[in-house]
């Protein structure tokens, strides 16, 4: 098995409810992102998957992110933007964008700050 990651980041603000009192109030973060994806096989050229067309794919992610007010986002519209479900939402942008046969995406971790992250493994299909 072989496994790349990919570390990137974005910027943006939310607003949780029914958690820390402290979190019900607007704020943001520096997310730092982690994304991992992972297959047993190595295409022609010897490699998982080429690394300057996954961080396209990452990017193509972050600059939805970037900047926003996530709560005001048509993909949290009815999910809390919590640091758990940005990792689901980033998984699941880039299953639909990976095409390598035998790649999916294994892990994404999300640190909201140095020591404070979620981090979401993608069930098997």
């Amino acid at each position: 098995m072989f496994e790349l990651k990919v570390l990137t980041d974005f910027s943006a603000a939310h607003q949780l409810t029914m958690v820390a009192k402290k979190c019900e109030n607007l704020h943001g973060h520096n997310w730092r992102v982690e994304v991992c994806v992972k297959g047993d096989r190595l295409n022609d050229a010897g490699v998982l998957m080429d690394f300057g067309i996954l961080k396209g794919y990452i990017r193509e992610v972050m600059d939805q992110l970037d900047h926003r007010f996530l709560n005001e986002l048509p993909c949290f519209e009815n999910t809390p933007p919590s640091s758990e479900n940005i990792a689901v939402y980033i998984a699941d942008c880039l299953k639909t964008k990976i095409t390598d046969p035998g790649v999916v995406v294994s892990q994404v971790t999300t640190w909201e700050s140095d020591n404070a992250c979620a981090i979401y493994c993608p069930p098997v299909s």
